[in-house]
């Protein structure tokens, strides 16, 4: 297949998750073991993380169709931290302007931050192969990213990032049920 239709249909299907796992944790009545994957409350890590989690999940396509590569986890690495700096960089750079978040740059940064995040995969893969130690750090920096994003769900560190700006609170404990939410305040 041609990489840079793989790369096409590989941002349409992690926005796609991604917009889904935004409200999967509500929608199934919120599984703690789901909450560790998808968005359980509105802070800016909640929304880095549904664009982490379709990137990781996609691992199993490319890591399919590019994992013989020596550059593969090199790539991997690059397209997850893209995600992780851009999305904030970008909240708050704009939201320090506006002094309040906007829904459609949101979705729009979200959206780059991915597109970005897979050409970058792309990229890397069609390089000369890094040397072996490069290769064998970053296969350690993928798991460890792994391991760091989960944990980070169940153990928020306490700074903006982590906290949830409707609740004030973190992680679990920020959950409010949007749905439930929404339905009280068409009532009023």
């Amino acid at each position: 297949m041609d990489p840079v239709l793989f790369t096409w249909i590989s941002i349409i299907i992690i926005f796609s998750v991604g917009c889904l796992a935004h409200f999967l944790y509500d929608l199934l009545n919120g599984p703690k073991a789901l909450g560790i994957f998808t968005a359980i409350n509105e802070s800016t890590w909640e929304h880095i993380k549904i664009a982490i989690t379709p990137t990781l999940l996609w691992g199993l396509v490319d890591g399919y169709v590019y994992g013989e590569n020596p550059n593969y986890f090199t790539a991997k690495l690059a397209s997850l931290l893209i995600i992780t700096f851009f999305i904030p960089l970008v909240f708050y750079s704009y939201t320090r302007l506006t002094k309040k978040p906007i829904l459609p740059i949101d979705i729009l940064t979200f959206l780059v931050a991915i597109i970005l995040a897979q050409f970058a995969f792309n990229g890397i893969i069609g390089l000369e192969a890094f040397p072996h130690p490069v290769i064998y750090l970053s296969a350690i920096g993928v798991f460890c990213f792994f391991g760091s994003y989960m944990t980070l769900t169940l153990l928020p560190l306490k700074g903006p990032i982590f906290k949830d700006p409707i609740t004030g609170k973190y992680g679990f404990k920020a959950h409010r049920n949007f749905f439930k939410h929404l339905k009280k305040s068409r009532k009023k």
